[in-house]
């Protein structure tokens, strides 16, 4: 195909192609339960027919939180003097942060510090080689809902997280699930999916976060907090993106698990390939997972409305983003952070080291 210029951005762009549609369900294995994710149902346009009332959990995530899912041995002490050898180093500073980032790469390409004051947040990010190591506390750099709260009895804390991405991406094609797709400029991870599940005699159905049946907490970032007390995203951070915007409609918010960089498009220049799925729910004796109190749920004949990860289904004839998220701008992939699902990506197409990212996939 020869895509049109976009305009605003002064960058040509191409999707990258898949063949035939792919069912959420199987390229978005959601992230970070013991329980397996059915590969079938799905269906069309929102209904009520879900027989449940707003559930208030009482344990988010638990599962899912594992921190250094993706960590070396690399210690933040390492990171931090490797650093502060870059030529042609920069300093910004203001009342309540500083950040020290290497001037001739760019200021969140390269290596770079963050320290903010006021929020806390701590992050050193070493660039050697081929080599990315992230290093850092896990606390974000912007304000954050209340918690705990209704949907989250959890408590925000400082972590010890380490990360280490390629620079040198290889885009493979081949959609690999992924739990950590990736952690942002500011040193919190990117974690999509959730823990949540309806269970069925024959099919398992993975509960999104952001939903309206059930209350798993999520503030305006569209994040919440782990037993662990780890902060993370599962969806768009407008304070995120705030403040790492520049004039450009891109905003470069994060890392990818494989290499490749993630932005989010100021005026939402990139749609998503997802829509609702036509074909109705199949399941009986279907019941929620611990957190969601084992109520019973009428799940056969029902129409999906976005409450379950299966709901959604990738075509290539919809939208700009491949099954992943991902498109090639100026000749070079890169993931975008959507305000529509899949929101973050919950597959990768670069080629990741051992084959999985941020950990094992659901029933693992």
């Amino acid at each position: 195909m020869n895509p049109p210029q976009k305009t605003e951005t002064a960058m040509r762009w191409s999707k990258v192609a898949f063949v035939g549609a792919v069912s959420a369900s199987i390229v978005l294995a959601a992230c970070g339960s013991d329980t397996a994710l059915d590969a079938t149902s799905t269906t069309g346009a929102p209904s009520s027919d879900v027989e449940v009332t707003t559930t208030t959990i009482s344990e988010v995530d638990g599962d899912a939180a594992e921190p250094s899912e993706t960590t070396t041995a690399t210690s933040s002490s390492e990171a931090s003097e490797t650093e502060g050898e870059t030529e042609g180093e920069t300093a910004e500073t203001t009342a309540d942060s500083t950040v020290e980032a290497n001037g001739e790469e760019g200021a969140y390409t390269g290596s770079y510090t963050l320290d903010d004051a006021e929020f806390g947040t701590q992050v050193t990010v070493t660039v050697e080689g081929d080599s990315r190591t992230i290093v850092a506390n896990a606390l974000p750099d912007h304000e954050t809902g209340q918690f705990p709260n209704a949907g989250n009895p959890n408590t925000i804390s400082e972590q010890d997280v380490t990360y280490q991405y390629t620079t040198n991406p290889v885009f493979t094609g081949d959609a690999t699930e992924a739990r950590t797709t990736g952690v942002a400029v500011n040193g919190v991870k990117f974690e999509p999916g959730t823990a949540e599940t309806v269970t069925c005699d024959n099919v398992t159905y993975r509960v999104e976060a952001l939903q309206d049946v059930y209350n798993l907490g999520l503030d305006f970032n569209n994040a919440h907090v782990q037993p662990t007390g780890e902060y993370h995203y599962h969806g768009a951070s407008e304070l995120l993106a705030d403040a790492y915007a520049t004039e450009d409609d891109l905003v470069h918010v994060g890392f990818a698990a494989d290499g490749f960089l993630m932005y989010y498009s100021k005026s939402g220049a990139y749609a998503s390939g997802y829509e609702l799925s036509s074909d109705l729910r199949e399941g009986s004796n279907c019941v929620g997972s611990g957190p969601l109190g084992g109520d019973t749920v009428e799940v056969e004949g029902t129409t999906p409305d976005g409450v379950f990860t299966s709901d959604w289904v990738w075509s290539e004839a919809n939208g700009d983003l491949d099954a992943c998220n991902g498109i090639e701008i100026d000749g070079t992939y890169a993931y975008v952070v959507t305000d529509e699902f899949p929101y973050i990506s919950r597959c990768l197409n670069g080629e990741v080291a051992g084959g999985r990212a941020g950990g094992p996939p659901p029933g693992a």
